[in-house]
Order: C-alpha cells, then structure tokens, then sequence
C-alpha cells in the first residue's frame, strides 16, 4: 500500500508542476533528470557548458565539444520512486557527430486489489524513453533534433508513443550569453493504457537565457516553460485567493544561478516558483521549489550532486558522474 501511495504522490507531483494533472500520460518526461539541471531549479534550455545530459532538455545543447562525453546518474524521490538516466555522444566517421540517450523511471513494486479491496498480487512499474539525435551548427547557431521511442507500464497497463524534440541556440560571438528555444515532446501516441483511455503527449515550448557576466564569477539562467499555456494557478478553493498577474508570470519562470569557485568546482541554486506553489503545505513553502547542489572536476571524472525541496520532510536528492571517453581510451573517429 505504501508504494501505491508513493506513485499516487509522483504522479501528483508531476501534474501540479504544471497544475494540468490528468491531461496528459508520459509526465516522468517533463522531470528535471540529472543533477545539474535539478539544481538549476528543473527546467533550463540555454546551459551550453560540458554537460552531455542537456541534450534532453535542448537538443541543440549537444554540441562537438561533447564527443566522446559519457555521463550516468540516478535521482532518489520519495518511497521507492527514482529515475535513472544514462547520456552518450560519438562522432562517426561517415554520419558526424550522434548522440543518444536512455531515462528510465521506477515506480517500485505496486500492491494490486481487487473490487472488494483484497490484495491480489504485486506489479512492477516504471517509464521509459530511448532518445537519439543530432546537431547542426550554421555560424553563432546551433540547431538540434531529437527523436524518442516512449514506454510505459503502471501497474500492468502499458502504453508507447514516438516523440521529437527540436531545439536552437544563438551563442554571442563575444560574450558568454546563450539564448535558447526547445520544443519538446511532439509526437503521436501509439498505444493507450486502455481502450477508453484518454491523455496525449506534455508537448511544451521553452525558451531561455544563459549569461555570465564578465569579471564575475557568477553565471545566470532564467529560463520560460509552459509558454502555451495561460492558466498555470488557479483559485484556492479553500480561501478563495485568486492569483495575482505577477504571480502568473512567475509561474512561468525558473531562475537558476551558478558560484563558479573554481574550473573545477560550481556550486548551483534554483528556484521554481511554480513548483514552490503546487506543494506548498498551506502558507508554509517547507522549502518546496528551492534546490541546490556542486559540481566537482577531478580528471577525468565530474561528480554533480544536488537536492530539491518537495513537501515537509520529504526532497530528492540526485547525483550524476560524467566522463570524456576519447581522454580515457585515447580511441580515434571510425
């Protein structure tokens, strides 16, 4: 019973970051999946550094620079629930420079019932994505595509779609500033959990920017999503508070901020206003939407660890290793 409540929970979680629970299936893909990017506050577009896994966030972020980066992490979420994410990009001789990635979420072990509430037998349950893509560079731009094979099973209702990602950068010539553009999770879905079962893709538009200031050693991202959708807060049914226009386009923003201590050491911080609304328990925010984390470089492995705030007493906590296997094997383009 435990784990059901726990799924009950992420699948909550994840509709109210939007506050549009129920309108779609396939949510785990709208997660912050590693752990740079949960420590940037979950949601970020326009992050050109070496960090192979924003290739799922933008795919236009998986430039050459990143060849031969391979990078492996797990989040940890409340009860048994956690997400797995492995990221890779090689240069082939004769098709250029692809990239490829797999996310897997866990669900635990579900305990079933039947009509009368007797316990049945135990389900295994869990998402996944097998992503694969591409980029093309065209001067201070950078464009990328990204095509994704989705599956599902909750409980021992399955279903699949096929999904694309399409993104854009502009890197400034002379400065440290990108802007970015994803439009993610396009597609069809391919099988539904029933016959009568309803829910489409979380198809999302985001754009961003990405600033380091020059003789400072901070770096800034604030970064849009849910751009299509105008009603993100709703009253309170309870007090009857109605959402301030200022309040509706925070909803919209994530901000993240990045201490660059040294190369080889960041220390990051985030804040999702949104997400600090939706779990909130009453005035108190228990820390829900703050998030927070490190980086650490020692050659030719970077550790990235970092923790989110959800409800009182409860966070997740990810960590990430990435590694530039071109260093390590000395292996040439074939």
């Amino acid at each position: 019973m435990r784990n059901l409540i726990t799924l009950v929970f992420c699948s909550f979680a994840t509709g109210v970051w939007a506050q549009i629970g129920g309108l779609y299936a396939y949510d785990f893909l709208q997660l912050p999946i590693h752990a740079r990017l949960s420590a940037l506050g979950g949601v970020n577009v326009s992050l050109a550094d070496k960090d192979i896994n924003f290739l799922h966030n933008n795919p236009a972020l998986a430039g050459d620079t990143l060849n031969g980066f391979v990078s492996a992490g797990y989040q940890f979420y409340v009860g048994d629930v956690g997400n797995t994410l492995v990221s890779y990009a090689h240069d082939f001789k004769k098709f250029g420079q692809l990239f490829t990635g797999i996310q897997h979420t866990g669900y635990g072990t579900i305990q079933g019932f039947d009509e009368t509430g007797a316990e049945t037998h135990e389900f295994s349950s869990g998402e996944t994505s097998f992503l694969v893509g591409k980029t093309h560079q065209i001067g201070n731009f950078r464009l990328g595509a990204a095509i994704k094979a989705v599956f599902s099973n909750i409980a021992g209702y399955r279903a699949s779609a096929i999904m694309m990602d399409l993104g854009g950068i502009f890197l400034h010539p002379s400065q440290d500033l990108t802007f970015g553009l994803a439009l993610k999770n396009m597609g069809v879905v391919l099988s539904r959990y029933s016959e009568s079962g309803s829910g489409g893709v979380p198809f999302d538009v985001q754009a961003g920017v990405t600033m380091k200031p020059e003789y400072m050693p901070l770096r800034f991202s604030l970064t849009g999503y849910h751009l299509l959708r105008s009603h993100l807060l709703y009253d309170d049914p309870v007090t009857g508070e109605t959402p301030s226009a200022v309040e509706k386009v925070f909803s919209h923003l994530n901000l993240g901020a990045e201490i660059l201590l040294h190369r080889n050491v960041n220390v990051m911080v985030g804040y999702n206003y949104l997400l600090h609304r939706a779990l909130q328990s009453g005035t108190r925010g228990s820390g829900a939407g703050l998030s927070y984390g490190f980086s650490l470089f020692v050659k030719p492995v970077e550790f990235v660890f970092s923790r989110s705030g959800y409800t009182v007493g409860n966070a997740g906590y990810s960590f990430t290793l990435s590694a530039n296997t071109n260093e390590i094997l000395k292996k040439k383009k074939f």
